[in-house]
This record gives structure tokens, C-alpha cells and sequence, in this order.
């Protein structure tokens, strides 16, 4: 089975109030089938970004019994699929060094015609460059997740991983280096199918400068930071989630106007069960 997923930070609501447009105007193209949102503000602001894709939304604030400090701020952690899906787990993953964030990570079982269950997960790390210590503890506590709720069919894990692909929480999830004693393995689709660097926060992008004077104060800064997952052979021996594609998306202006301070990623996949 084909199976299109997008993963994209919103930015919440801050800057040019045509950016929401501009998102939800590249999601209707791109038509993907499962989406990973990161910083989506509330559940309107989801649904204005999911109008007319057909596409079936949960806002962390709709499957949690608390908000988070700075919510309102910088918004949560969304998932959406084309079919009707299931919240098995919300985790919330506000740790020493890391309390001012209030991105959950989300769970969805999705029922995919004629294949059955797919765990897709949609989550957003620690965001601080000082921060790889926390991003380090949340990639551990994001496989064990995986371990409690994972199908038959590969786990699809997509986010803002704010990391670098030699960076230790993701070295850990590719399976190049373990932590705390522990060792997983996924395959970061970019690194099967994407050509060139894949950088998702550049200096390219105007709407991100700002930030970048702010926290980084270093000229031609480009980094790799939004990320799609599979599950391997080794937890999936039965099925297969084989990457045909990956490229960037909401990487362009329209009449000088970003859509985000991030670009997206789209990923190709062919997914099933052994025959």
C-alpha cells in the first residue's frame, strides 16, 4: 500500500497572518495521508490548517486532562491521517531542562485499508541548542512508547526532532549509538531517499533570520531538523515499510511571504504485510 507523510512546524500563529493559508493551501497538493504537526496553537487553528484535505485531526489539547505551561504561546503537538485513527498515548515530555516546552508527543493507531493497525507517532523534542541531554532522554522515552503500542506494520514516528542527524538522540534512533544501555533502530527516511543535505531551518528562509539572530548569532546557519521514521526488520519481522521518496515541502515563498520558519518533509512509502 502507498502511503504519502508530511511533517511540518506550523510556527504556531507568530508573524504574517497569510501563513496559515499558505500551510493549509500546500497540504490540499500535497494530499498526504498521514500528517505530523508540530506547535499547531488549538484545535481551530487545526482545523483551519486541515480544511478541505479530507484529513482527520487530533490536537494534543483534545486527548490530555491538563495544558501545559506556554501553551497558548507556542501551541502543542498535532497528528492527521486519511482514515479514521485512534489516540493510544499521550506523553508529555517537560523534563529538567526542558520545562518551558509544551510540545506532547501523540500516538495515533490508523487503520489502513486492507493492511490493518499502523502506529503513527507525531512529536516535537526540546528545541534549546544546550538542550541534547533532554533530547536524549526523549528519544529513549519516544522507542519505549513505540515498544508499548507498535502493530504488525512498522512504526512511523515524524516530528521536529530540533537535532542534527549526528546528533546523540538521533544517532540513538538509527540504530549508530546507544543510550543509558539501551539500543533501537528506525530508518530516517531522508537518509534512504533524499537528495542533498534536506537542511529544514536555514537562514534561506526569511521568516526564520530572526530567530537566528536571536539564538544562534552565527552567519549561514542550515540544519536538519524535522525527521521521518520507520520501524525496521528487527521490531517488524512480518511487514515491510520500504522509503521510495523524500523531499522537502513548504519550502518556497509565496509573494515574499513563508510559510513557516521550518520546511516541511514528504515521504513516499510502500507499506505491508509479508505475503
Amino acid at each position: 500500500m502507498h502511503l504519502r507523510i508530511v511533517t511540518i512546524n506550523v510556527q504556531n500563529n507568530e508573524g504574517d497572518p497569510r501563513r496559515p493559508a499558505l500551510l493549509n493551501q500546500e497540504l490540499r497538493r500535497l494530499a498526504p495521508d498521514l500528517v505530523a504537526l508540530s506547535e499547531v496553537v488549538d484545535t481551530e487553528q487545526l482545523d483551519a490548517l486541515l480544511d478541505g484535505t479530507e484529513l482527520h485531526g487530533t490536537h494534543q489539547a483534545e486527548v490530555m486532562a491538563y495544558a501545559p505551561p506556554f501553551v497558548d504561546r507556542y501551541g502543542g503537538t498535532a497528528v492527521a491521517s486519511r482514515w479514521p485513527h485512534q489516540v493510544v498515548e499521550v506523553l508529555d515530555l517537560r523534563l529538567a531542562g526542558a520545562g518551558d516546552v509544551p510540545w506532547c508527543t501523540v500516538a495515533a493507531e490508523v487503520s489502513l485499508p486492507g493492511e490493518g493497525e499502523v502506529l503513527f507517532v507525531s512529536t516535537t523534542a526540546a528545541w534549546r541548542l544546550d538542550a541534547e541531554a533532554v533530547r536524549e532522554q526523549q528519544a529513549v522515552a519516544l522507542s519505549d512508547l513505540d515498544a508499548r503500542h507498535r502493530t504488525d506494520l512498522p512504526t512511523i514516528i515524524a516530528g521536529d526532532f530540533n537535532a542534527d542527524p549526528d546528533a546523540a538522540s538521533i544517532r540513538y534512533l538509527t540504530g549508530r549509538q546507544s543510550l543509558s544501555g539501551r539500543s533501537v533502530h528506525y530508518h530516517d527516511a531522508w537518509e534512504v531517499a533524499g537528495d542533498g543535505p534536506g537542511h529544514t531551518w536555514s537562514v534561506d528562509n526569511a521568516t526564520a533570520a530572526a530567530l537566528f539572530d536571536q539564538i544562534v548569532r552565527q552567519p549561514g546557519h542550515r540544519r536538519r531538523l524535522d525527521y521521518v521514521f520507520t520501524g525496521s526488520w528487527h521490531a517488524h519481522p512480518k511487514a515491510r515499510c520500504e522509503i521510495r521518496a523524500a523531499r522537502l515541502a513548504f519550502d518556497q515563498p509565496t509573494d515574499g511571504v513563508w510559510p513557516s520558519d521550518h520546511y516541511g518533509v514528504v515521504v513516499d512509502v510502500e507499506i505491508g504485510k509479508d505475503k
